[in-house]
C-alpha cells in the first residue's frame, strides 16, 4: 500500500489491492465498481463524483490504486493525479477517459499517472491494469500511444492556454483582461498567438481544436 503509511509496494497483507474509482456520472461509476468487484483481488473500497475529493477518500480509505476520469466537477483527473502524487506518492493512479484525445495521454503522464486507458476497454483488461501499475509498469492504450506521437507536443504555452480556456465562455477582450488581471492588448497578443499555432481563423475554433486535441 502507500509507502506515505509505511506499506510496501504491493497490496495489503489480505493480497487485495484496495482501489478508489473517481467518476461523476454514477451509472458509469457503479457499473465499473460491480465489474471491478468481481475480481477476486480488487476491492473497491471508495467512489467519489468529483475530482476535489479525490484526495481526501485516498488518505480516508488508504488506497493502492486510484481509477480516475479526466473530466469531473471540482478538478480534472489529471489535476487530481498531481496532487496524488505530491501528497500520496505510494497511490498509483489509472487515468479513464471516454475521449481518446491524444494531448490528454501527455498531460496524464506528466502529471504522474501511471496507466491511462478508455472507459470502454473490457473489464479484464482494466483489472489486469490495475495488477500491473501496483507492479510497477506503466500501461497505455496503445491506439492513444500511436496518436500522441502523430500529433507532437502541445504548442501552447501555459498562459495561452489559460486564455483559450477562459475564451471558452464567449468572454469579450475587455471581461478576460479584467479575469485574468491582463491588459486587453495582452489578451489580443496571446488569443491571435494560439490562432495561428492552431492554423485556425478565430478564438472559437481556436478553443473547439484544442480541446479536441485535449490540449486545455
Amino acid at each position: 500500500m502507500s509507502s506515505e503509511n509505511g506499506h510496501g509496494a504491493a497490496a495489503g497483507g489480505d493480497g487485495v489491492i484496495r482501489v478508489l474509482l473517481a467518476e461523476d456520472q454514477s451509472m458509469v461509476r457503479e457499473a465499473l465498481a460491480a465489474l471491478l468487484g468481481l475480481e477476486p483481488d480488487i476491492d473497491v473500497v471508495a467512489q467519489v463524483a468529483r475530482g476535489d475529493e479525490v484526495l481526501a477518500a485516498a488518505r480516508a480509505h488508504d488506497v493502492d490504486v486510484a481509477l480516475l476520469d479526466i473530466e469531473m466537477p471540482g478538478c480534472t483527473g489529471i489535476e487530481a493525479a498531481a496532487e496524488l502524487r505530491a501528497a500520496r506518492p505510494g497511490v498509483k493512479v489509472v487515468i479513464l477517459t471516454t475521449f481518446g484525445r491524444p494531448g490528454y495521454l501527455r498531460s496524464a503522464m506528466e502529471s504522474g499517472a501511471h496507466a491511462f486507458l478508455v472507459k470502454d476497454a473490457p473489464a479484464a483488461q482494466l483489472a489486469a491494469a490495475v495488477r500491473k501499475v501496483l507492479a510497477g509498469e506503466r500501461v497505455i492504450d496503445p491506439a492513444l500511444a500511436a496518436a500522441a506521437l502523430a500529433e507532437g507536443a502541445n504548442p501552447l504555452t501555459d498562459r495561452e492556454r489559460e486564455v483559450l480556456r477562459a475564451a471558452a465562455g464567449g468572454a469579450t477582450n475587455a471581461e478576460l483582461a479584467a479575469s485574468l488581471h491582463l491588459s486587453q492588448g495582452t489578451v489580443r497578443n496571446y488569443l491571435s498567438t494560439a490562432i495561428q499555432k492552431l492554423a485556425v481563423r478565430n478564438r472559437a475554433e481556436a478553443v473547439s481544436t484544442a480541446r479536441d486535441k485535449g490540449w486545455l
